[in-house]
């Protein structure tokens, strides 16, 4: 490694291990980066399983389905079936309920996803894949209805928003163990 490819590696593990209250000394020392606005800290966010972070919004599964038909079936099949078997486009979505622990375990939404609130953080941040964080919330409420109502977790006339989302129990609510590291006293 060059010696401005290691300076530049030890710059950026200092910024990142400095913390935001140290952010503007560490620009100031090194002289390299800026402070984050606002608008640009307000496009980073997590929702916690508790739904602690939801947006305002709501959506239900007959609006999700048309747009899940427009932005997201092309990858993971009109059926959320996935493409995965083509080689290319997102993983299957539905089954596999009670396949995790055998020889050959089907991770979906349904089966594997411990939290509904999992599930809009990810769309929210990752879908689609090719404009990810382009759909505003009440889409994301609504593909998330839909996607849940066809997993039978949610029955098909609900509405899902800030309230109705965290109440939502997952087929695998069960499946992990709880974590004690200290970070999570953040997410109370």
């Amino acid at each position: 490694m060059s010696m401005h490819k290691t300076y530049l590696a030890f710059v950026i593990g200092i910024c990142l291990c400095s913390g935001s209250a140290n952010a503007q000394s560490t620009i100031d020392h090194f002289g390299v980066g800026q402070t984050a606005t606002a608008e640009e800290v307000a496009k980073y966010f997590s929702i916690s399983p508790s739904g602690d972070g939801l947006p305002p919004g709501s959506g239900t599964a007959k609006a999700g389905a048309k747009l899940f038909a427009d932005n997201c079936a092309a990858c993971h099949g009109d059926k959320m079936q996935g493409n995965l078997a083509k080689g290319v486009g997102g993983d299957r979505l539905l089954g596999g309920r009670g396949s995790l622990a055998s020889k050959t375990p089907v991770k979906t939404v349904e089966s594997y996803w411990p939290y509904a609130t999992t599930l809009f953080d990810y769309i929210k941040r990752a879908m689609p894949f090719n404009a990810p964080g382009s759909l505003k919330d009440d889409d994301v409420y609504a593909l998330v209805a839909y996607i849940l109502s066809e997993a039978k977790v949610i029955k098909p006339t609900e509405t899902m928003d800030a309230k109705t989302l965290p109440k939502v129990v997952m087929p695998n609510k069960d499946g992990f163990i709880a974590d004690a590291r200290p970070e999570l006293q953040l997410y109370k």
